[in-house]
């Protein structure tokens, strides 16, 4: 087994020069916890925010009893039960058309990514266009920049499609090879769906706890939550989600290595998908709470000068500008981390040490322009929005040709529209979410596989030559002369 288990014995099992298997041995780190720190902080967090809703805890849902006496008050309640049956539909279709999606994404790359790309630019004009007849002067100024901006865009790495078009289809292939982390990807978003419940019970809790209010001249006047608490709360959502997030990504990153230079321990559930997850909760657990506290800590601050400017406690340009910033180093943190938990995945390096490490190999072979390129995620983004019509479509259709919601119709102002716009957003939100898990697994998977292809494509020639040909031609396609 590759990466972090410290087994320095792997050969690989055709090699076609001296240097192939020499990769792993140079590249491979001891099987030891690497910033253990960080790991105790989390776990920390996590013990805090369970000790708070479980003292302190309230309810975020409305009180049946209460509920009922509104509805005994009030009229007749709404039967909420043909909206989950629609969830329970569009969810089963929206899943169906993902996987359905991941096939069409083998078959036509390229055509996906240049449909995508005109898409793009077709939508900046025709908002500039829709603008310009409503006598919207100044968005259709800023919609004619954004097109011209686009359609520069687009010229500047229309060469560079190919190359995109061949790891998109790799990384779409190793991903069908260990499917099984896609199961694991629907789990990490359901536990993050849990600990925002979680989070929540404890912050109504801690809220009514320091709060307090009082009478004053016949008014009752509420002082603030303390910004002190805010800060801590918002680093520890945040900084959960994070771990959430980088965990995925760092899995997908070692099953790709281990589809990469051992397919024989490839599966739905085989040695690929669990030695890697196995690997990342554990000796490279605390590198990702490493690199998952720093943007926590972006982003809770942000959310703070958000939350008191909404409170007009704060005001002014210049938090605007501090705003402004802050948001640039998060995105510069989190595009390092995109590639430094490739390298934690792969090798079993620390945070610090894998973000240099892959820095290094792109500098090394001229590829910085390579990895800025974000062509792929746009194609995803456009399957996933696909999908999410299909399935609010399917929601609309259910709305009008079952007998569900009859008696929700009946109780409502123009029951039949707005029982229509509701399940086919609905539909959207469930088909776009459903549909991004898996798009989000193969975006991981792909910077894994440039990264690999930089740094080992013997073994990837050994182990894949037809898929290996084609990113090598398209990448001299793109780059004459530099492989």
């Amino acid at each position: 087994m590759f990466a972090q288990t410290g087994d320095t014995s792997f050969k690989n099992p055709a090699p076609t020069d001296a240097n192939v298997s020499s990769v792993f041995e140079e590249k491979q780190q001891p099987a030891k916890c690497r910033d253990p720190l960080f790991a105790v902080l989390f776990y920390i967090n996590l013990g805090v925010i369970i000790a708070i809703a479980s003292i302190f805890g309230v309810s975020p849902f409305v009180d049946p009893d209460e509920n009922a006496q509104d509805a005994g008050e009030n009229g007749d309640t709404i039967n909420f039960s043909p909206f989950i049956y629609t969830i329970g539909l569009c969810g089963g279709i929206g899943l169906v058309m993902s996987c359905l999606a991941v096939n069409v994404l083998m078959c036509i790359p390229g055509i996906l990514i240049k449909v995508a790309l005109i898409g793009n630019l077709v939508l900046t004009l025709g908002f500039a266009v829709i603008a310009v007849m409503y006598g919207s002067i100044a968005v259709a100024i800023l919609c004619f920049i954004g097109f011209a901006l686009c359609a520069c865009y687009t010229f500047c790495i229309w060469s560079r499609i190919p190359f995109a078009t061949a790891n998109l289809k790799t990384g779409t292939a190793a991903i069908r090879a260990n499917c099984g982390v896609t199961v694991f990807a629907y789990i990490d978003v359901a536990i993050a769906f849990g600990w925002t419940i979680l989070w929540l019970v404890a912050f109504l809790g801690i809220q009514d706890s320091i709060v307090s209010c009082e009478e004053v001249n016949g008014d009752q006047v509420c002082s603030g939550i303390n910004f002190v608490y805010l800060f801590f709360l918002f680093v520890s959502y945040y900084f959960t989600h994070q771990v959430l997030q980088n965990v995925l990504h760092t899995t997908i990153a070692g099953v790709i290595g281990t589809w990469w230079f051992v397919p024989d321990e490839v599966g739905f559930c085989g040695k690929a998908v669990c030695g890697s997850l196995y690997r990342t909760l554990t000796t490279s657990f605390g590198s990702i709470c490493f690199g998952s506290l720093i943007v926590a800590i972006i982003e809770a601050i942000r959310q703070l000068i958000e939350t008191a400017r909404s409170n007009d406690e704060i005001g002014g340009a210049l938090v605007c500008c501090i705003d402004c910033i802050l948001g640039c180093i998060q995105g510069l943190v989190e595009y390092f981390n995109k590639w430094a938990y490739v390298y934690v995945g792969l090798y079993g390096f620390g945070y610090c040490e894998a973000g240099k490490s892959v820095m290094q190999l792109f500098r090394d072979r001229g590829w910085e322009a390579l990895i800025a390129d974000d062509i792929v995620s746009t194609v995803l983004a456009l399957v996933s929005f696909v999908n999410g019509i299909v399935t609010a479509g399917v929601g609309m259709l259910i709305a009008s040709s079952t007998d569900w919601f009859e008696d929700v119709k009946a109780q409502i102002e123009n029951g039949e529209v707005v029982v229509m716009v509701i399940c086919g957003i609905i539909g959207f939100i469930i088909g776009f979410a459903l549909c991004a898990i898996i798009m989000g697994v193969i975006s991981s998977a792909v910077n894994a596989t440039i990264v690999l292809f930089a740094e080992a494509p013997a073994e990837f020639e050994t182990n894949y030559p037809e898929l290996s040909q084609e990113m090598r031609s398209a990448y001299q396609l793109a780059h004459p002369g530099c492989m």
